[in-house]
Formats: C-alpha cells, structure tokens, sequence
C-alpha cells in the first residue's frame, strides 16, 4: 500500500470520528489520541476522543491494514 492509499484511510478516519455525534450531548469529538495496536491478531488504528462540550470520552477503533503486524510487534518489544 502506498503513502496516499495510507493517508485516505487516516482521512476517512478522521470523517468518521468528525461526523459521530457525542451520545452524551450530541456536541463533536475531537481526537485526543491515536495509536496503533494489535486485536486479536488484527491492525488496529485506536483513536481516542473527547466532546469538546461535554469532555465525553470515546474510542474509535479502526481496522488498519497498511500496519506491518510484524514492525509493530517489534517496535513493541523493542520499547518495552
């Protein structure tokens, strides 16, 4: 997968997470973090989120095929 198909997922995230209302409030979210894990054996993006009027937290989980399981196990390993 090449840098561009990488960033129009990223994109597509970010839309998702702008166009979900807060199921507090209905205000928006806004990302406060985002990483990448393993889910049963899946990539993972983990993006989590806050409603800039209420502070509801929210964690959008999205399937991340252009991860490298093997890199980010590694790099996991290597940090720990």
């Amino acid at each position: 997968m090449i840098f561009k198909d990488i960033m129009k997922y990223i994109e597509s995230e970010f839309n998702v997470i702008n166009l979900t209302p807060c199921e507090v409030c209905g205000g928006d979210y806004f990302a406060e973090d985002l990483q990448a894990a393993i889910i049963n054996g899946a990539p993972y993006d983990i993006c989590n989120c806050i409603c800039s009027d209420c502070g509801f937290e929210k964690t959008f989980e999205f399937n991340a095929p252009f991860i490298d399981r093997n890199i980010l196990k590694n790099l996991k390993k290597n940090l720990n």
